[in-house]
């Protein structure tokens, strides 16, 4: 029994029979499926059981991987885990809110600068608390107020006193600062008074602890490590008593002096 023809479906006849590509063709119908142009058994080339010219021949794209049952399971099974991850992610960081800055290497070194930093900060606290303030600390104020309170006393008297005859009353010269003391204070000057009582009786002995010169003609003069004494108080701020290495009797500032 004689077949059909591949492309017109009539009944092929030995005498015009192409066997190719497992079917049956005419030689008139065995062409290009392109081009249309008739091809024999030497020059056809075949793709996907149709025939064609050298020159339609369908150029074949190859892929790294083939699209194999088993590839296509795993691509699969590759998104549903990254859904799964991403739908975790998203479930931990809901109400935390999202950050609009990378969180890159450099930014990563920064926070780990930053905090070594607070750590450090944090340590000189503890320890500066636990050691408490230091000395220098504790007393500067009290001197400074010590000084501010006898200043006061000192420029009211002197409001009240009546000069010498003849005195002028310019200020004589300005007092020396302690070392101890930068916050640029300076002790105003004040006229020339009358010289004051000395208590009677004797008292206690004191060191000199910083250089004083005597801004009035009733208080005394001294030096640092001089010895006082017949030191007797007058108030929170002035002392009276007698400088050992001069023999000169005065008034003398109590936050200059320390006792032995």
């Amino acid at each position: 029994m004689n077949p059909n023809c591949a492309r017109c479906g009539k009944i092929v006849y030995p005498t015009e029979k192409v066997n190719c590509l497992d079917k049956f063709w005419h030689k008139s119908c065995f062409h290009c499926e392109t081009c249309k142009m008739t091809l024999n058994m030497k020059n056809y080339k075949g793709y996907e059981k149709k025939p064609y010219c050298n020159a339609h021949y369908p150029k074949q794209s190859f892929t790294m991987v083939a699209d194999t049952p088993e590839n296509l399971r795993l691509k699969q099974q590759s998104e549903l885990q990254s859904q799964i991850r991403y739908k975790e992610e998203f479930e931990k960081n809901k109400g935390k809110g999202f950050s609009v800055v990378a969180d890159t290497p450099e930014l990563q070194r920064i926070k780990k600068t930053q905090d070594q930093i607070s750590n450090i900060k944090y340590h000189e606290e503890f320890e500066r608390s636990r050691m408490g303030p230091s000395p220098s600390e504790g007393s500067e104020p009290e001197r400074r107020n010590s000084q501010e309170s006898s200043s006061y006393r000192r420029g009211a008297e002197q409001q009240h006193q009546p000069l010498h005859h003849g005195q002028p009353g310019a200020p004589v010269y300005q007092q020396q600062q302690p070392p101890s003391q930068s916050y640029g204070y300076k002790e105003p000057a004040a006229p020339a008074s009358t010289q004051r009582n000395a208590p009677a009786g004797g008292g206690k002995r004191f060191r000199a602890v910083y250089d004083y010169n005597a801004a009035d003609e009733d208080e005394v003069s001294f030096q640092d490590g001089d010895t006082i004494i017949n030191v007797q108080q007058i108030d929170d701020g002035w002392m009276y008593g007698t400088v050992e290495r001069t023999g000169d009797t005065g008034m003398l500032p109590a936050n200059y002096v320390e006792a032995i």
